[in-house]
């Protein structure tokens, strides 16, 4: 019972009937001065020209959101819109909207001021007053039992109240709301923005998380060794790779302030020597073999390149320990292959922690390229091939 009460206690229920009542108003005007059907036509013929303007789109997005939904005017929502019609076919939608208002907004007038007229007869003639005259009402006399049809009219006008607000309220969305062409660049910008994120989100974990390994290998291992020379080579690297890794969140948070500021100063393979001089002074042995010109290689896969190499080294470190690795890069005449590998310790980072690898290999999937984790012959190997066009 609450349920069904509901609706009449939210504004949203009145303000559509008044979103109907306004599109009738001038027609209504009109018609006083000239009582004939023929206003009507007219008025709906009217409409037609009024519907091929391309502003009346925002203007009846406007009234659809702020009456028929509740939602603001700058409401992010993309159900109805409000940005002038583009297309024909969206010129041609809004005549119908227009069209599909003035009807229902004609018929629900006329029918709830009828049901209320009937209501005040039934009473009326129940109590053996004077009749309002409405024209739903066909019952003659004044008898007691008239009492009982009165449920079954507040009920109908009940519902008359609330689905033809209903009923307009989804013709909006269907006749108001974003047209194939519009869902389609607003489903390429949200693909956009969650690939940024997804990337920022990568940056982030693959430098952080580099850094501060690199800072807690170095800071046992001093401990370890009671050597102050080592602990001073030690804090050494780690404040170099802190510095480092302040400079990649800057410039993260520098792409989030400013969406349309272009990426640079994004490390390269060209960069890789202060990788592997971080993993050396973090106490593995690190042997290196580079194949080919790295300055050569595209920008996009250099850089992603650079960050794979990266994140493998930090695996090495987090779950390996001081061991000894070894790196090799070699760039083809269509590929760029890098390889990472280090004796396995039967520790094998669990699938549902840690995005590490998932990162290799999504950044390897987005440059086409692929990407193979996992132990091989005693080794943990770490192999990716990306194609350089």
């Amino acid at each position: 019972m609450v349920r069904l009460l509901r609706p009449f206690g939210r504004t949203v229920t009145y303000t559509r009937l008044l979103h109907l009542f306004v599109a009738i108003v001038w027609p209504s005007l009109w018609l006083f001065i000239e009582e004939a059907w023929w206003t009507w036509a007219v008025a709906a013929a009217v409409l037609v020209p009024v519907g091929l303007v391309p502003a009346m789109r925002t203007v009846e997005g406007l009234q659809a959101r702020l009456l028929l939904t509740g939602q603001r005017h700058d409401s992010g929502s993309a159900g109805i819109v409000v940005a002038p019609s583009a297309s024909p076919a969206d010129r041609g939608r809004l005549v119908v909207w227009l069209q599909a208002r003035l009807l229902i907004g004609c018929a629900t007038s006329v029918f709830i001021a009828q049901l209320l007229l009937a209501v005040v007869d039934l009473v009326a003639s129940v109590f053996g007053g004077d009749t309002a005259g409405g024209e739903l009402m066909l019952l003659e006399g004044h008898d007691w039992w008239h009492v009982l049809l009165l449920p079954p009219a507040l009920v109908v006008l009940a519902v008359a109240v609330v689905a033809p607000g209903r009923l307009i309220t989804a013709l909006a969305h269907r006749l108001l709301g974003p047209s194939p062409a519009e869902r389609l660049a607003a489903m390429e910008e949200r693909t956009e923005q969650l690939l940024e994120r997804t990337r920022i989100a990568r940056e982030l974990h693959d430098s952080i998380g580099h850094a501060l390994t690199v800072a807690v290998v170095q800071a046992g291992a001093a401990r370890a060794a009671g050597d102050p020379a080592f602990t001073d080579r030690a804090l050494a690297a780690i404040e170099e790779t802190g510095r480092a890794a302040l400079e990649d969140l800057e410039r993260v948070l520098g792409v989030l302030r400013e969406s349309g500021r272009p990426v640079s100063g994004r490390p390269t393979l060209t960069d890789a020597g202060r990788l592997l001089e971080s993993a050396r002074t973090s106490g593995a042995t690190v042997d290196v073999d580079m194949a080919g010109p790295l300055d050569t290689v595209p920008g996009p896969v250099s850089r992603e390149g650079y960050r794979i190499l990266q994140e493998a080294l930090t695996n090495v470190l987090r779950h390996a320990g001081a061991v000894p690795v070894r790196v090799r890069v070699a760039v083809g005449d269509g590929s760029l292959g890098l390889e990472v590998r280090n004796p396995y310790t039967g520790r094998t980072p669990a699938p549902d922690r840690g995005s590490g690898l998932r990162g290799i290999r999504e950044r390897a999937a987005l440059l086409g390229g692929r990407a193979h984790t996992g132990p091989e012959g005693g080794d943990w190997r770490v192999r990716v091939e990306l194609p350089l066009r």
